[in-house]
């Protein structure tokens, strides 16, 4: 039974409500019963207009590129997340655009690099890119690519052809893309350059102005 329970709170699985009204008015209505207005699209079906529960919904959609199993009228539909439109100020989901998908069928997603490791000491690390686009199946997006930059030297590059791609994803960005950089550390002194400058600058005037003075007597 805890195998099940467990299995039900990790699912996508939604119970979706069909509504044939639609535009701000109403979707005001939905949000104030602490509900999503959301619409369906794809795979040439005409859009599709629903309401989905807010709390379960929003948890869900901690991470991105979710798929949805959308319980509707009975029959489940996969659906993408393509869209989420968010109050501004609150933060609040306010609408949310879903993407018919198949079980083998394959999209193109953006994908989160995460960077792991620490460059030798005395460099920086310049991250370029922050997502990489991946053609996956729908139904195994990975949360995230990894890149290891450990023990990488000033002026090392890593490029989007050089990260470890997921089993049967295949890159989509550019693959001469640069993701992440290693530069030198920038000098600390300028600073104490510059007052020093501006001191032997001050300096020379002050010179000058005393020269100016005895000659004018």
């Amino acid at each position: 039974m805890a195998d099940k329970a467990s299995k039900s709170k990790d699912s996508n699985h939604l119970l979706t409500e069909v509504r044939d009204t639609f535009g701000k008015g109403v979707a005001r209505k939905i949000r104030a019963k602490g509900k999503i207005p959301a619409v369906i699209y794809g795979h040439g079906t005409e859009p599709q207009h629903v309401t989905l529960p807010g709390h379960e919904t929003a948890l869900i959609l901690r991470k991105s590129n979710q798929v949805l199993e959308l319980d509707i009228q009975g029959k489940v539909q996969l659906a993408l997340v393509k869209d989420v439109q968010k109050d501004p100020v609150r933060q609040i989901i306010e609408h949310i655009d879903l993407i018919v998908v198949r079980k083998g069928e394959k999209v193109i997603v953006d994908i989160p690099v995460h960077v792991e490791g620490e460059p030798v000491p005395g460099t920086s690390v310049n991250q370029d890119s922050n997502t990489v686009s991946l053609e996956v199946e729908a139904t195994h997006i990975p949360e995230n690519v990894v890149v290891s930059i450990e023990g990488l030297r000033e002026g090392a590059q890593i490029l989007a052809k050089d990260l470890t791609l997921p089993k049967g994803a295949t890159l989509v960005t550019d693959e001469d893309t640069l993701i992440v950089g290693i530069t030198g550390e920038t000098e600390q002194d300028l600073g104490e350059e510059t007052d020093t400058e501006t001191e032997e600058a001050a300096e020379g005037e002050a010179a000058e102005g005393d020269a100016a003075a005895e000659e004018s007597e």
